[in-house]
């Protein structure tokens, strides 16, 4: 994927199966529990079927309040979203890869381009010992 591809919105022909199923994001709850705006959201690679890929936050995250996910990142439907931030609604059709924020001091949402997107850490242990293999 070329930085074009992530710098331009999806269309309906570029959708695939990743992008046009989901409908949830994971946003963390100190936008419903602290009523605070989303001021950073990024998108990656959906998790499931019906996940879009968004992670949105507020900006006051700790790194310990982030370890705790289950906890403190709600599955909320990206309808919901936009209607509580319409400004949203433009920036959800950008493919994974994408990151934005806005400052409090920011008329809008400016792009990021120097934030490294969190990918899951799974433990694969390689082998071509035919023997180590258990069912």
């Amino acid at each position: 994927m070329s930085l074009e591809d992530i710098d331009t919105p999806l269309n309906k022909e570029d959708e695939t199966a990743q992008t046009k199923n989901g409908f949830l994001a994971l946003v963390s709850k100190l936008v419903f529990d602290e009523k605070l705006p989303v001021r950073f959201m990024y998108k990656t690679v959906p998790a499931h079927l019906n996940d879009t890929g968004w992670r949105m936050f507020t900006g006051y995250e700790t790194p310990e309040f982030l370890e705790d996910e289950v906890t403190n990142l709600l599955p909320v439907e990206l309808e919901k979203m936009t209607n509580l931030d319409p400004s949203l609604t433009p920036l959800i059709d950008y493919n994974a890869g994408t990151v934005w924020e806005r400052t409090p001091e920011a008329e809008g949402w400016e792009r990021v381009y120097d934030f490294k997107i969190p990918a899951d850490q799974v433990e694969v242990e390689i082998t071509n010992d035919v023997d180590s293999f258990t069912h």
